[in-house]
């Protein structure tokens, strides 16, 4: 366990905080706020023990497009969400810097600039790590999405500062631990998305912990192309086929359930306008593509999870943002929100679709940090999490 701010004297410190506010925008304005409202416990506790809070994010992947990518749409919205002026500054370091934080009253947020337009983020540079460290008493990170990264704002500032976890870092290690340590059974993980190599880990780590692994979205025609099945013209990650294979294989030794579409709903094209029809996984139509799972196949995932006592969900079940390929990933949705037992859900296009079907607020945990979740779940030690101070 790490420490937390609860753990450490705060009242009236100034408090480096590592959010991850890497939010969508559109026209300058925050489309999707559900990181940011995440850090509110934080940044709320922090306020009310008089602490000067002084936040710190990425946004995007600047390449020359700074302007589009500063962080005063953000600091705007947290305003609104927290009904009171953030400070925000066009810079991360430096004596101006400096001196605009000096005027932060007791209870006041600041907002930096975006930390990835200084080349030492993503270096982990020592100099830019002590100068954010100067800025501040203690430093808080609140930015689970952004834990497997070895950054400065992220790693290398907990080395010259007290350094603990928000609340929000607290329930992600929390919740991914009951995933982890001695689940309650039947254990059931759900696995979509495109690519075998970014789950093969997880399968791997959970063969002997799990009772079921349901593979759906793009990646499961690697695992039907390991089984002899011709998937026409769905999307496949073809290195991963002998992966598959040798996955297959080890969780007939584990006795784990790896649990494979039997049918698929197919279309002529990625299009929402594209002819589709329901077929068994063996009978795709040349040209074809498989666009999600089938009512069958549906059926039998949804039977798992509503049974289960521990399930962990991360990626669609296929094409959910047409509509025509919706229903796949709307059943393991609502049945993820209906499970009796611990349910955690994670990865971007998991929580775009637990909010698209109206169901986030039923899932017991949500993570915000797809990649950081994945890593954990891998046994991986993450450098945000490691830097903080042991409880």
């Amino acid at each position: 366990m790490k420490k937390t701010i609860r753990d450490i004297d705060i009242d009236g410190k100034r408090a480096l905080v590592r959010v991850d506010f890497n939010v969508p925008l559109d026209a300058g304005k925050v489309t999707d706020d559900t990181r940011i409202r995440a850090t509110l416990p934080t940044i709320s506790y922090l306020r009310d023990h008089g602490a000067r809070v002084i936040l710190i994010s990425h946004l995007g992947r600047p390449r020359g497009e700074e302007a589009a990518l500063r962080m005063n749409p953000v600091a705007h919205h947290l305003s609104q969400l927290i009904g009171a002026r953030v400070m925000k500054l066009d810079a991360c370091v430096g004596p101006e810097v400096e001196a605009r934080l000096a005027k932060l009253p007791a209870g006041g947020v600041a907002l930096l600039e975006n930390s990835r337009f200084y080349p030492g983020e993503k270096a982990n540079d020592p100099e830019f790590a002590a100068a954010l460290a100067r800025l501040a008493d203690v430093f808080v990170n609140d930015a689970f999405g952004t834990a497997h990264r070895a950054h400065a704002s992220t790693a290398g500032v907990a080395a010259h500062l007290p350094a603990v976890a928000g609340f929000l870092m607290e329930g992600e290690l929390r919740h991914i631990a009951r995933l982890t340590e001695d689940p309650d059974h039947p254990f059931v993980i759900v696995l979509g998305g495109v690519k075998v190599s970014d789950k093969i880990e997880v399968i791997d780590r959970f063969l002997d912990i799990a009772d079921s692994i349901l593979i759906g979205g793009a990646m499961c025609f690697g695992f039907l192309k390991a089984q002899g099945v011709d998937v026409g013209a769905s999307r496949i990650e073809e290195e991963a086929v002998p992966v598959a294979a040798q996955a297959l294989e080890k969780a007939k030794k584990a006795g784990c359930e790896l649990l494979l579409p039997v049918d698929l709903i197919v279309a002529d094209s990625f299009s929402q306008q594209a002819e589709s029809k329901a077929v068994p996984v063996n009978h795709i139509p040349d040209g074809w593509m498989g666009l999600d799972i089938g009512p069958r196949t549906a059926s039998a995932f949804v039977e798992r999870i509503v049974t289960a006592k521990t399930v962990f969900w991360n990626g669609p079940m296929g094409a959910f943002e047409l509509k025509p390929f919706q229903m796949g990933t709307r059943a393991v949705a609502e049945a993820v929100a209906a499970s009796p037992g611990l349910a955690v859900s994670g990865g971007g296009d998991t929580i775009a679709a637990l909010n698209l079907f109206g169901v986030a607020g039923r899932v017991d945990h949500v993570s915000t940090g797809g990649g950081a979740a994945m890593e954990l779940l891998e046994g991986k030690e993450l450098p945000g999490v490691a830097a903080l101070e042991d409880a």
